[in-house]
């Protein structure tokens, strides 16, 4: 079946593989091919991999040799996607979500657990129920050389974002103060520890803060980050006047926010508002609100206007990387 591939020459086949795998971007479950002069490495995120500056095509690869996949089994293909070793079903017939469990755990994916989507996000904590159709909902998600352990239950996680976290956490200088302030379980502020900055991230959701400083741990950046639940807008107190850059990813309402991020910013501060809109003006109402907000203490210049991917039918989830200067 035809999935993303990393196309290199034979002789550079090793040196791409490696580097891929330190991201955590090799696709295990396909076999690497050669074919008219090209090799060609499956990977598990190809815009993960176009990002960091690589050739990415669709190829018909194999699946691992003697490796059974959930089709075998069924007979034909099903839809699912994976965080750490817990496949997720977006099935509303409960006998196929069944079915296509009892395939996945038969199959020689490695994979622990299988749940199928109940809810959606839901709640100012943002979580979904789970139909649990085998193991459990905690796992340990890998991106690009991190590593998160998460519960589904308790936290929500988006794998889907990760090369948009990568982009981000590319921009971070190791002198920097960052301030996440919708944290979750970490996935932004790790990232920026590892380069070197000093990261406060906030929390209402007590679960994912306490997966925070776990994963702060796990990954080695403990004595950079300071975790904290609660609210965000409480928590500024401490803070006013303190960031280099922000990270304001609740894309429903980022903007009822927007006063405590200026509250945050320092004289010089860059702030990454994520947002949801009408794709006939994606980045006009976030662009207004954040002028409103910081002008005229501020000046407000947009750096980067990104669409981050297609959210519904003529909504897009867009970014906006914005220099405040007082």
């Amino acid at each position: 079946m035809e999935v993303p591939c990393v196309r290199v020459r034979p002789q550079s086949g090793e040196t791409t593989r490696s580097a891929l795998a330190a991201l955590d971007l090799v696709d295990e479950d396909h076999e690497i091919t050669v074919a008219d002069g090209w090799l060609y490495v499956p990977v598990s995120d190809g815009e993960a991999a176009t990002a960091e500056g690589y050739e990415v095509v669709a190829h018909d690869v194999p699946a691992r040799a003697g490796q059974q996949m959930p089709a075998d089994v069924l007979g034909w293909e099903p839809s699912y996607e994976r965080i750490g070793d817990v496949a997720i079903l977006d099935e509303d017939d409960a006998d196929r979500a069944r079915a296509v469990a009892d395939a996945i755990v038969e199959s020689d994916l490695p994979v622990e657990s299988v749940v199928n989507r109940a809810s959606k996000v839901k709640g100012e904590l943002r979580v979904r129920d789970w139909d649990v159709l085998a193991g459990d909902t905690r796992t340990v998600h890998r991106e690009y050389g991190f590593e998160y352990a998460l519960d589904l239950a308790t936290v929500y996680f988006s794998p889907r974002l990760a090369t948009e976290r990568h982009r981000v956490a590319e921009q971070v200088a190791a002198d920097e103060r960052a301030f996440d302030m919708f944290a979750g379980v970490g996935p932004f502020v790790i990232p920026f520890a590892a380069r070197g900055a000093t990261c406060v991230g906030t929390d209402l959701n007590e679960a994912a803060v306490a997966f925070l400083r776990e994963n702060a741990e796990r990954n080695g950046v403990a004595d950079r980050v300071t975790a904290i639940a609660g609210d965000v807008r409480e928590v500024a107190t401490e803070y006013t006047d303190w960031a280099d850059r922000l990270v304001m990813n609740l894309p429903h309402s980022a903007d009822a926010f927007l006063d405590t991020a200026v509250a945050l910013a320092d004289d010089d501060c860059v702030l990454h508002y994520y947002d949801i809109q009408h794709d006939e003006e994606p980045f006009g109402p976030g662009e207004r609100a954040i002028r409103a907000a910081a002008e005229p203490t501020y000046s407000v210049t947009v750096e980067t206007r990104h669409v981050v991917r297609s959210y519904a039918p003529h909504e897009e989830n867009v970014c906006l990387d914005v220099r405040l200067t007082r």
